[in-house]
């Protein structure tokens, strides 16, 4: 297979859009609709593929590195994209104390799909930005491999994601994303026509997102695309920690509605969303499409906030 041609894979776009009838929407006016960007492809669900697809075609089959914690998602996508498609990943991961200990589901599973994991301490990672840091992890690696940072979140990425946009153009007013990295709102709000505008709600606390949304799109379009906003209420106490009372409410969304709910990003979102709800934040009649960018699919840690200490788990 050519791994610059991704069309092989079949992605199912557009994506879906399913109304959902909830009761608690209902009766504020609002009507709710779910952007079913998890059904994507099963290995490259939401936004993983609008993020990697335009990656996947710049490094034209070259070998890919990238980055990403002990739980990445965005490690397991490129993992099995290199496997479907015939091309070498690596996958640099944040904690070199794991190097010795067994593999956990999320990255064993990177490891089958043909992956070289290469674990640095925390302080590299930090600073693999750094043009010096960078080239000494590219000293190991295969000749000419093709770089995609941590979530997949570049000027590529951005402009891939402005597809999402589009493909809800006219479909409601509001449009909410969980965001780890920014990449997939950057991309969302510039596709979006008039009239529409774009919610974030991080998975993760420290108040960088916006910063890091407004560098993403003027990296890929020159300047502030699209009406966005962010409300960092929803985050739970940080990237892969929940609550009960998220974990409640996740299971009452499934009983409601038969469909299962991932943790880390999908609950916090639709959990703000019926926040917003009840606080009036919406007008009457307002739609409000709700993207589901991932699959509960269990090999996501769930770690309540009460807990303390530091994540392991990567941002998307």
């Amino acid at each position: 297979m050519n791994a610059s041609d991704l069309a092989p894979l079949r992605p199912r776009l557009p994506s879906p859009l399913e109304q959902v009838d909830d009761e608690r929407f209902a009766r504020r006016g609002v009507r709710l609709l779910l952007k079913r960007d998890d059904l994507i492809h099963p290995d490259l669900p939401g936004n993983k593929w609008r993020k990697l697809a335009p990656n996947l075609r710049a490094a034209a089959g070259r070998p890919v590195l990238t980055f990403g914690g002990a739980y990445s998602n965005h490690l397991r996508a490129t993992a099995a994209a290199g496997r479907l498609l015939g091309f070498t990943t690596v996958g640099v991961v944040r904690g070199d104390e794991l190097a010795g200990r067994p593999l956990n589901p999320s990255l064993a599973r990177c490891a089958a799909d043909g992956m070289r994991l290469r674990f640095v301490d925390r302080a590299t990672y930090r600073a693999k930005d750094d043009p010096a840091v960078l080239a000494e992890i590219l000293r190991d690696a295969p000749p000419d491999t093709y770089v995609v940072p941590e979530g997949g979140s570049n000027a590529a990425a951005v402009r891939g994601c402005v597809e999402l946009g589009r493909e809800l153009a006219g479909a409601a007013e509001v449009v909410a994303v969980a965001c780890g990295t920014g990449g997939t709102l950057a991309g969302l709000a510039a596709g979006l026509g008039p009239g529409q505008r774009a919610l974030g709600v991080p998975v993760l606390r420290g108040g960088f997102l916006g910063d890091a949304v407004t560098a993403l799109q003027q990296e890929a379009f020159g300047g502030r695309a699209g009406d966005w906003s962010l409300d960092e209420r929803f985050h739970h106490g940080g990237y892969a920690r929940t609550t009960p009372a998220l974990e409640a409410f996740a299971q009452d969304f499934e009983a409601r509605h038969g469909l299962a709910i991932e943790r880390l990003y999908v609950a916090k979102m639709l959990y703000g969303l019926l926040t917003l709800v009840e606080e009036d934040a919406f007008p009457p009649y307002t739609r409000v499409v709700a993207v589901i960018t991932g699959s509960e699919d269990g090999s996501n840690p769930r770690t309540p906030a009460s807990e303390g200490g530091q994540s392991a788990a990567s941002s998307r």
